[in-house]
């Protein structure tokens, strides 16, 4: 079996013991990491590819994302820039839009998207659907996101469309009955928005119930627009992650400190809406498992660059650089409950970006720069 040496590593992060090595090797054979080192140890390896003083980081796991959509919505950005409040009620905008594209307008956006994160080191992302809300778009949107991304969130319970805005019950009666049928064999996870103008703590125990036994995984987005039992509906359910986690009391932050339940941190959400941050450097303190992702969606942060999200992170959370790099690698793969990625531990998937810079540090110390020069998936060059 092939083996490939990447030497000439200025420094590598592994997140793996020895954690952060300078002056360092790595092999890679049959996609995975194989041996990880100082140079000068390096074993001999049929391909030997030198790096020439870069640093090297495993690949960004993007645990939570919103891909599948057609349009945009510039002008509520505009309107928020200048004054406008953000609601929820954005969302059925996208939804009449992606409603009336085509599967191949649909997919070629979403390919445009991922893309786009490899480029910037993203190597694992996590897709949900909830601009379909009926339940041939639904299905659609998580069949489309399954061609594409490895993780996939069925997110039936987004909004209440239009059409139910009336009788939400008959809504929430769909997404946990013929709508999670439909999507189930495609899904993952479920989510639900738990916020107000979305689903209340009654419909979301309901649907999260009937998603639990249809086998699906859960997470749940929590505590965005203001207190309430998002985050402790996701610690009692066992969710794989609360997300946002904007608005936290003691409670919430013991509740997710006594957990596994990961505390996943959007701040491009915060940047793009004027809202505040959420208090990482409390969580972290407390004891909780914490995630930095994008929240890539059409509304409330258009953007998919972890770098950027990893220096707000540092500048605007009060993470240090070390903990926002491990949030976007690591706490995004424990927000999967993936093993196998967010490391460089021997056995890992061999995924991660060269930077264009000595260190990680650069990733927070020079913000907007496009630092990352070439990426590796299942231990191939992709970029």
């Amino acid at each position: 079996m092939t083996t490939t040496l990447i030497t000439g590593i200025a420094e590598l992060v592994t997140h793996a013991e020895p954690g952060t090595l300078a002056d360092a090797a790595l092999v890679i054979e049959d996609g995975h990491i194989a041996w990880t080192g100082p140079a000068a140890q390096a074993p001999v390896a049929d391909e030997r590819i030198t790096v020439d003083g870069r640093a090297v980081i495993p690949g960004f796991v993007d645990s939570h994302a919103h891909l599948v959509f057609a349009g945009d919505r510039a002008q509520e950005f505009s309107a928020r820039m200048t004054g406008t409040p953000y609601s929820a009620g954005g969302i059925r905008t996208t939804v009449a839009a992606t409603r009336a594209a085509d599967d191949d307008t649909l997919r070629a956006n979403l390919r445009r998207l991922t893309d786009e994160m490899l480029r910037q080191g993203t190597t694992t992302v996590e897709c949900k659907s909830g601009y379909g809300l009926t339940v041939e778009d639904e299905a659609r949107a998580l069949r489309l996101a399954r061609e594409q991304v490895e993780a996939v969130t069925y997110l039936g319970a987004h909004v209440v469309p239009a059409e139910y805005k009336d009788r939400p019950d008959s809504y929430v009666d769909l997404v946990k009955g013929e709508m999670l049928d439909a999507c189930a064999p495609y899904a993952d996870y479920a989510d639900v928005f738990c916020e107000r103008g979305a689903f209340d703590e009654e419909q979301t125990r309901e649907i999260l119930t009937a998603a639990r036994a249809r086998g699906l995984d859960l997470r749940l987005h929590a505590n965005q627009l203001g207190n309430g039992p998002g985050v402790r509906l996701a610690v009692e359910f066992g969710a794989a992650s609360a997300d946002h986690c904007t608005f936290l009391d003691d409670e919430d932050v013991d509740a997710l400190a006594g957990s596994s339940t990961v505390a996943t941190l959007l701040p491009g959400v915060e940047f793009s809406t004027r809202s505040p941050y959420p208090d990482a450097r409390r969580l972290i303190e407390a004891g909780a498992t914490v995630a930095i992702a994008t929240d890539c969606n059409p509304g409330s942060c258009y953007t998919n660059s972890m770098p950027f999200c990893i220096a707000l992170a540092v500048r605007e959370m009060r993470m240090s650089p070390a903990e926002a790099l491990w949030a976007a690698t690591v706490g995004g793969a424990k927000a999967l409950r993936r093993v196998d990625v967010g490391h460089l531990g021997v056995g890992a998937r061999a995924d991660f970006s060269v930077l264009d810079a000595p260190s990680f540090l650069h990733l927070a110390y020079r913000p907007g720069v496009p630092l990352v020069h070439r990426v590796w998936k299942n231990g191939t060059p992709v970029i």
